[in-house]
This record gives C-alpha cells, structure tokens and sequence, in this order.
C-alpha cells in the first residue's frame, strides 16, 4: 500500500457498539492487512457526543488507553473521534473550560491522530464555519495529537443532509477550507452519505471547496440505517453497488484523496470480510475474493459465510420466513463460540436493533 494514503476503520456508526475484545481484534486485523489508520468514534460513546462534557469512568477510560497502547504496539495509527455535540450554540466561557478540560483526558492516551466531528447536527445557522472553527482552533491548541482532521456538519452535497438538518449556510465549505491549516484532513462521503462510487468530476469539486483532497469516510460496510439494519455486507468493495453506472473503483480515489476510512458493520468480526477485499484492492492483489481469510475464524465458517453472502446482503431478515430463520440458526450454532458465528445468530435473533438517533 500507498504509506501516504490514509487507510483503515473509522468506527463511525450508530447502535449496539463493540466490544473492547473485538476493538482490539479490530486493530490487529488491520495491521494484519497493512492498513494504516484506526479511528475510535462510535456515535453511542456518549463521553465523545452527547456528554461529550463529562470525564470518562475511570474503568471505560482504561479500556480505552489499552486499546490505544495495543495500536501503537502494531503500528497502526490510532485516534479518537470527538464530536461536542451542538456546542457551537453555545461556545461560552464555561463550556470552553469544560472542553479544556476533556482534551487532558484524551490527552493521557498520547493517541497520534484526534478529529472533532460537527457531524449529523444542527447546522441551519449563522456563522456556522467560524465557530465550528473556533472550537476547533481550541481543540488544536490544547492536544497533544500529532495529527487533526475535521468532519463538517455538510460532509456530502446528499439533499438528506438538509432534509435533517437544515439549509447548509452560504460558503460554508469554502470557509472551512480556506481557514483550516493544509495538513488537516477534512472528511467527506461523497456525493451521497452513503455513496457505491467516486466520480473524478466530484472529487475535484470537492477538493476546490475544501482546498485540499477529502478524506473518504466510506459508508461502506456499515449497517446501522435504519434500510440497513435487517442487511449483512459481506461483499468486497467492488461488488457493493446494485447499479452498473455506480462501480466502486480506487480510480481516481487514491489520485484525488488524502485517503479512505470504511465505517463498519455493528458486527465488528464479519466487518473483516469486506474490509479485506478493500485491502487487497490497496495492495493491487489479483485475486480479489472478497472473502479472504481474515485473523482469527474457522474455514468451516467462511466457506459457509461465502455461501450465504449473496443472501446476507441482498435479501436480509424480512425475506427469511421463521423456519429459515431457525435452519440458519442451528447451522451457525454448530460453530460457537466463533466470533462471525455468534454476530450472524445475534443478528438472526435481531439484537442488532436500529437506533432512531440514526438519521442519514
């Protein structure tokens, strides 16, 4: 892989999150895979959102620097996602104290990589880009991270954002673009929050309002939509559009991009699946099957995952009848404690409920 294109995970979704085990499994799959880039943001992580203002539990905090450590033990670039939710209506004195003193928590990970992330919020407002770029100069300041990047609350030009979050302000990209230093990445989804393809025209557009090349957040494979929660992706990257005129390709992505975080499934062991065919995309592999053999899991499982992916992915739950339901049942239960067997039977029993915090 290209060293100086960012590629990896940023664990970006909505609904049940992951285990700290499967965190940590996560990064030492990526590493495996020769990603580079590893970026813990789960949008239910309240102490990163909604109370972004309240200090971690010591107990979830030490997870946390464990994890961090085991990164940078393989390697792997590894950063938090902090997104103050809706702060920007109300940067005072008091709130800026209480963000001070959330950067000397995160701070204590000594984590290379930090992104503040005005996502999925309010942003129908004056003066929009200056105080999101105030509270981001703050944020820079006082970090000990080596790295930033910037997620905008208008990270696609897809009419859903609007629809959800009002009217995007006059010049609001270009202010971004034009006021943030050249080595912070600014993320983007493409021309839809969740995009099958890249198209050169949009790329470039994008990187003359940004000025600068976007960072992909690639909303693949990601299930947490409320369309998508009754869906498993297991297919490789190329094969995940329906739509013959929408065909996922690194071309131009590698030429007109900084790099590509994928935001992954609920189930952090199947995710592997599809993100292997993504590093075998990277790497210029020949043959590209998109159930490559990630660390970790029994062939048997594969082999029957291969089976099934089609299904998985195109059909889902509401297709399967209850006699269906439980013949897939008893055939992945033969296999636990496997961690992809035990995602697909908490998924045939819907425990991956949608979350309505998920709006996009």
């Amino acid at each position: 892989m290209n060293p100086s294109f960012r590629s990896g995970t940023v664990e970006g979704f909505f609904g049940r999150q992951w285990s700290w085990q499967a965190r940590c499994d996560h990064a030492s799959f990526l590493a495996a895979q020769g990603f580079t880039t590893y970026l813990y943001a789960p949008k239910n992580d309240a102490h990163l959102r909604k109370q972004w203002f309240a200090p971690y539990p010591d107990n979830t905090f030490n997870e946390l620097k464990l994890l961090a450590q085991h990164a940078a033990n393989l390697g792997i670039e590894f950063g938090v996602g902090l997104s103050p939710f809706e702060l920007y209506l109300d940067f005072s004195a008091e709130k800026r104290e209480l963000l001070l003193h959330k950067i000397g928590q995160l701070n204590q990970l000594q984590a290379p990589l930090l992104a503040v992330l005005f996502d999925d919020m309010l942003g129908e407002l004056p003066g929009l880009a200056a105080t999101q770029l105030q509270i981001f100069d703050c944020i820079k300041t006082h970090s000990n991270a080596q790295k930033f990047m910037l997620c905008p609350t208008y990270y696609s030009f897809d009419p859903l954002l609007v629809k959800h979050f009002g009217k995007q302000p006059e010049q609001y990209l270009e202010q971004l673009g034009q006021a943030l230093p050249a080595d912070v990445d600014i993320f983007w989804t493409g021309p839809k929050v969740i995009s099958h393809c890249y198209p050169r025209d949009h790329l470039l557009e994008v990187a003359a309002k940004l000025q600068r090349k976007p960072l992909l957040w690639d909303n693949y494979p990601v299930n947490d939509a409320k369309r998508l929660t009754a869906f498993v992706h297991l297919q490789a990257f190329e094969k995940r559009g329906q739509n013959k005129n929408e065909i996922f390709t690194l071309t131009p992505i590698q030429e007109l991009c900084s790099g590509l975080l994928a935001n992954p499934m609920n189930q952090a062991y199947l995710s592997q699946i599809p993100m292997a065919s993504l590093a075998a995309l990277l790497q210029q592999h020949t043959n590209r099957n998109s159930l490559l053999l990630p660390v970790g899991t029994k062939a048997q499982v594969l082999a029957q995952l291969a089976q099934d992916c089609d299904r998985f992915q195109l059909q889902g739950l509401e297709q399967f009848d209850a006699a269906e339901k439980s013949r897939l049942l008893s055939l992945y239960q033969q296999w636990l404690p496997d961690p992809m067997a035990q995602e697909v039977c908490d998924w045939l029993r819907e425990l991956y409920a949608f979350d309505p915090a998920c709006l996009t």
